[in-house]
């Protein structure tokens, strides 16, 4: 964006690394101590810990210090109006189910963008993504990436892997809590899994496009992410030459998000397409 030249996105880049280890490291030290269940969301299955809303009232306060201008999108909270036009998309823990058992497969994900409407909550589907930091506490892995300026993981460049069949391609997904969505997407999954190498399902949906990025994953899609699921982690893979897309010529939002290298991507979305992956019949 030429309104956003590097010496523009660079500082937001940097906020947001700080900003995510920042509440890694409280949602790990949380750890130690015992984790339960504060809430549910979409089911009784679909937990908030209390951790969760530190993590997430730390980085609003944090924000509000740093980018007092700034509005801020977040899981666990409201959308906070701003008036510079940047919005900083927040998840204080990706992978809640994960860190309630124990798992390491978890993130704290921060991403600046701008949408249509500096006034209103931002969407996935029309938003461009500045900057934006996936932040793994449990081994601290920090994958990192600003518009133009290509995806890190603790400052390596990353390039997804190469274009492959799709009877080659390890497959990443992920499943909503919802009981007739993930019976639909089982039927997906059972379509599927004859057709790929493998299927992964990790439980954290921007360390999975962060993989993807990294080559740990040839391919990923899912139903259902949330625009904090969305917003970091798709920078990091589009930096790295993946292509991120929804299906039926949308863009990658809560209906299907699907991503890997541009000539797998597309057998991918076509096959989804056909399976109608996008739906919960």
């Amino acid at each position: 964006m030429s309104s956003y030249p590097s010496d523009r996105v660079r500082p937001l880049l940097d906020v947001a690394e700080l900003l995510a280890r920042e509440a890694g490291a409280l949602v790990r030290e949380g750890r130690r101590r015992h984790v339960g269940v504060a809430a549910t969301k979409s089911s009784a299955q679909d937990v908030v810990t209390a951790m969760d809303l530190a993590s997430e009232a730390l980085l609003r306060r944090r924000l509000a210090e740093l980018r007092p201008d700034d509005a801020i999108l977040g899981e666990e909270e409201a959308f906070r109006p701003g008036t510079s036009g940047i919005t900083w998309v927040v998840d204080p823990i990706d992978g809640t189910v994960n860190y309630l058992y124990g798992l390491p497969s978890y993130a704290v994900s921060v991403a600046a963008v701008v949408g249509p409407d500096p006034v209103a909550a931002p969407e996935p589907a029309t938003w461009t993504a500045l900057a934006g930091c996936v932040f793994s506490p449990e081994d601290g892995r920090s994958y990192t990436a600003a518009r133009g300026l290509g995806a890190r993981l603790d400052g390596r460049e990353l390039r997804v892997s190469a274009a492959r069949p799709l009877i080659d391609s390890l497959v990443g997904t992920g499943f909503g809590y919802v009981a007739t969505r993930r019976r639909a997407q089982g039927r997906i999954v059972a379509e599927l899994l004859p057709q790929v190498r493998d299927i992964r399902r990790a439980g954290c949906a921007s360390l999975d496009l962060c993989a993807v990025a990294a080559g740990g994953l040839d391919l990923y899609y899912e139903r259902g992410l949330q625009p904090w699921d969305l917003a970091a982690g798709a920078l990091v893979a589009q930096e790295a030459g993946a292509q991120v897309t929804g299906l039926r010529g949308q863009a990658a939002q809560e209906a299907m998000t699907v991503a890997g290298p541009p000539g797998s991507v597309e057998r991918l979305r076509d096959l989804l397409e056909s399976l109608g992956a996008d739906s919960d019949a």
